[in-house]
């Protein structure tokens, strides 16, 4: 694979979430993470929340035992979910902001405000053989703090690039995007492993596939979503083609 590869990590979270509208055991997400993985998913993210309103224990615990790409376990930083990661040593953990009354994750995590907090909190997880990720915004201060707590990698959250381009607002979009690639040049340039995540769709994917520092996204409710109309298999296929042709 050459170093310019572009990885896609696909986020099986909503599958969990329908499955959990009816309390009963399908759709499968397992069976979603094996198919996007033989569909071109370099990797699968799994976000366990505290209320688990998805992805479940059993669920981490099976995906452990049946996938051979990396596992991305998204988590908030506390003493339960970081015992969860220390048993199971997922390849990567990455580390996010949580309130229960938001439907997703709204913003990046307060690095900098939190920093010697977080500096113990990461350090049994690379110890463990676990590659810390922090999920922040496009700001310098976040990203310094990142780096200096000993993170190996990023996630720079794209959703305000990504709701500014869906409701039209194409003036903010592009100052948000201008944001996104200076910050990716900044962590770059400070030795930080650069991966961006959040809103991504077909129609907005391309801009930051195209940023040469980038060397994974992270994508889920819109492929999910997509996959309803066209399966999950095409769904992924086209989102790996449109991010091919934007790194070429």
């Amino acid at each position: 694979m050459s170093d310019n590869h572009l990885r896609l990590g696909v986020n099986i979270d909503h599958v969990a979430t329908v499955r959990n509208a009816r309390g009963g055991a399908y759709p499968d997400p397992l069976r979603a993470a094996k198919l996007a993985e033989e569909a071109g998913a370099d990797g699968i993210t799994a976000h366990l929340r505290e209320d688990r309103r998805h992805i479940s224990d059993a669920d981490i615990d099976g995906l452990m035992e049946i996938l051979s790409v990396p596992l991305n376990f998204e988590m908030a930083a506390t003493p339960e979910m970081q015992q969860i990661a220390l048993r199971h040593k997922p390849h990567a953990v990455c580390i996010v902001p949580e309130k229960r009354e938001e439907r997703t994750t709204e913003g990046g995590l307060e690095v900098a405000r939190e920093e010697n907090k977080l500096a113990h909190y990461i350090a049994p997880l690379r110890e463990a053989g676990c590659r810390v990720s922090i999920f922040i915004a496009a700001d310098q201060s976040q990203i310094e703090a990142a780096h200096r707590i000993g993170a190996e990698v990023i996630e720079l959250h794209t959703g305000a690039y990504c709701d500014a381009h869906a409701e039209g607002r194409m003036d903010e979009a592009a100052r948000e995007l201008e944001s996104l690639r200076d910050m990716s040049a900044f962590a770059h340039s400070l030795g930080l492993e650069v991966h961006a995540g959040h809103g991504l769709t077909y129609d907005t994917v391309k801009p930051i596939a195209a940023f040469p520092e980038v060397r994974e996204l992270n994508i889920g409710h819109f492929l999910i979503g997509e996959a309803i109309f066209r399966g999950l298999t095409p769904a992924i296929a086209e989102m790996r083609r449109l991010m091919d042709e934007a790194r070429a």
